[in-house]
């Protein structure tokens, strides 16, 4: 028994069957994407991201007690400032501004001012510049001869927990990272980075040196070499 389809027919089958296959097609991509959104907010993470180094700012602080009619402060004091100055010069330096909270109103305030006295040319020693330093006063409540505090802002850098073994590393058909790669790498930056706020972003780029800008700037108007010029023991010469 032959059926005989018209024209008009054939044409509106092959249209459904056309928008079955798209449908069918577009279905099976969303359920792809969708795998491909899980995989990459889960195990396609890079290290960083996956364990994270968080750095913050804490205080840190010293507190020199100066007595009432002293002249200033003692070696001993000295020696404590200037150990506390090195590390901030050192590493945190350009980070925050080294504040100098000092006694006012108190029976010690000229004892508290002869001491801020013996801190400044111990900060120009340390190589502090005057503009990162803030000396403020504040009244102690309570407290007959308060000390002078200072303080600045650290940045810290505290690395992610590891040991986290649940995936089955036996079982590796994907060939996906497991979830503690890369901790023990990003816990040992962490501990190791001297200047934890390196690991927001780099450091700004120091003045030129204008001195020897105008040298090699005097030599290029004079027509002359530009670069340095070797001396006749630095020259190699041909046997």
């Amino acid at each position: 028994m032959k059926i005989s389809l018209s024209h008009k027919t054939v044409r509106a089958v092959t249209t459904a069957l056309t928008v079955s296959l798209a449908s069918l097609s577009l279905a099976g991509c969303d359920h792809l994407d969708q795998g491909q959104e899980f995989h990459a907010g889960n195990e396609l993470l890079r290290p960083a991201e996956r364990h994270p180094i968080v750095v913050t700012q804490q205080p840190s602080r010293m507190s020199l007690r100066v007595g009432r009619g002293a002249a200033g402060l003692t070696p001993a004091q000295k020696a404590q400032l200037i150990d506390f100055l090195s590390r901030y010069h050192a590493s945190d330096s350009g980070n925050s501004k080294l504040v100098i909270n000092v006694p006012s109103g108190s029976s010690n305030e000229v004892a508290a001012m002869n001491a801020v006295a013996d801190m400044r040319p111990i900060l120009a020693d340390q190589g502090i510049s005057e503009s990162t330093v803030s000396i403020e006063p504040y009244h102690s409540d309570g407290e007959a001869q308060p000390p002078i505090r200072v303080s600045y802002l650290r940045f810290t850098a505290q690395g992610p927990e590891c040991g986290k073994w649940t995936d089955n590393l036996g079982v590796t058909a994907r060939n996906l990272n497991y979830n503690n790669f890369g901790c023990a790498y990003q816990k040992n930056i962490a501990a190791m980075a001297s200047n934890p706020a390196d690991l927001l972003g780099p450091r700004t780029m120091t003045p030129a040196s204008a001195d020897r800008r105008d040298v090699v700037y005097d030599k290029y108007v004079k027509d002359q070499p530009t670069g340095r010029i070797r001396t006749q023991e630095e020259r190699a010469v041909k046997q």
